[in-house]
């Protein structure tokens, strides 16, 4: 699968703009706040319907524009997939394949998948249990359509809940029968996610330690343990030990909404025990992870966008992914970086097809290297 060409209106600080890409590696080459990563986030929502990075998307909007529009077509194949999406300002999202409307975004997950590797993915290690359920959610929900469902009904049902549990605290009123009737949603909602999450950790564990046993040369062992409430009895028992808990706090406070996933290494937190380095290792080998597994689930390989990796890790491991994304495994892959140079002396050692486009304050700087886009 590879994405054709892209065009661009009034998205971030791109006016408008028509890329026509290689199948292969494409680079986006310009100075900081030129607007590299932008044209990655586009790309991103043709897959999620979403920003990577900012999911309010009417901040996303040109200046004191109207609406934007992003548009892309993609090939499986034979197959062409037309993609089209459009915000305008406080108004529904609208988003179209091949001309036809999808009556819900979440139908669209899943065809056309994505792995973004971004500074911000040490964000993982360092942050709430939050980031890491919306890492193994983001996974889950493009290679199975019901878990995407389940996890939008539980989140529904979810608020509903917390909701309901504010205004019993404020008005001194309970309701046994309108607390049972999400009590139940939640936890048949909650159990098919535990199982299918359970299931990814134990499939996704595999794959991980092989990349990061290639990573570290096999000096290092990581590991990786899922962490749920479900796992200590009856989701329905822990609901109902928890209820005056609950009602003290006015918000519920077990369910998969709480999982966690444990990051290891030499058996060890890798938070607390973990140097820069070896952290920088654990996101690479859970991004190229998630890339294998994506790509064992579809039958090819899932397009890869990498950012500012240059500015971010040092030398042996800018190599090993440079390495790693031009081989066989990989097909097409958008890469920014500061420096043209660099990217052309690397890029043809590598002997396939690339593009380097030249980015100028949300433009394509053609004046400047006309030749760097042609075949």
């Amino acid at each position: 699968m590879y994405l054709d060409n892209l065009a661009i209106l009034n998205f971030k600080n791109y006016r408008q703009v028509n890329l026509q890409f290689s199948a292969n590696v494409n680079c986006f080459v310009g100075h900081n706040g030129a607007g590299k990563t932008n044209l990655l986030d586009a790309i991103h929502y043709l897959s999620f319907c979403k920003s990577f990075f900012n999911s309010f998307d009417n901040q996303n909007i040109f200046h004191e524009e109207d609406m934007f529009v992003i548009q892309g077509q993609f090939y499986k194949g034979e197959e062409q997939e037309e993609i089209y999406c459009a915000q305008k300002r406080n108004d529904r999202k609208l988003f179209k394949r091949n001309k036809k409307d999808y009556g819900r975004l979440s139908e669209h997950i899943g065809l056309l998948p994505v792995v973004m590797i971004s500074p911000t993915d040490i964000e993982l290690i360092h942050e709430g249990s939050e980031v890491r359920r919306k890492f193994v959610d983001s996974i889950l929900s493009q290679i199975d359509s019901a878990y995407l469902n389940n996890l939008i009904d539980y989140n529904k049902a979810l608020l509903q809940r917390n909701a309901m549990l504010k205004r019993f605290f404020e008005t001194r009123q309970w309701d046994d029968m309108l607390m049972a009737i999400w009590d139940e949603q939640l936890i048949e909602k909650g159990k098919a996610i535990y199982q299918k999450r359970k299931e990814f950790t134990e499939a996704f564990t595999g794959i991980f330690e092989k990349v990061y046993k290639e990573i570290s040369g096999s000096r290092e062992v990581a590991g990786l343990t899922y962490s749920s409430q479900l796992a200590e009895g009856e989701y329905a028992d822990i609901f109902k030990k928890a209820v005056d808990k609950d009602r003290a706090v006015s918000y519920t406070t077990t369910g998969i909404h709480k999982d966690d996933w444990v990051f290891l290494n030499n058996g060890h937190p890798l938070k607390k025990f973990a140097s820069q380095g070896q952290q920088k290792s654990f996101i690479i080998a859970l991004k190229i992870a998630q890339f294998h597994f994506l790509k064992k689930h579809f039958g090819f390989p899932p397009i890869v966008l990498l950012d500012d990796i240059f500015d971010k890790l040092d030398e042996d491991r800018v190599s090993y992914l440079i390495n790693m994304v031009t081989g066989e495994d990989f097909q097409q892959v958008f890469i920014t970086d500061t420096s043209h140079n660099r990217m052309k002396n690397l890029l043809e050692k590598k002997g396939k097809d690339y593009r380097i486009f030249p980015i100028n304050e949300g433009a394509l700087d053609e004046v400047a290297e006309p030749n760097l886009i042609q075949q």
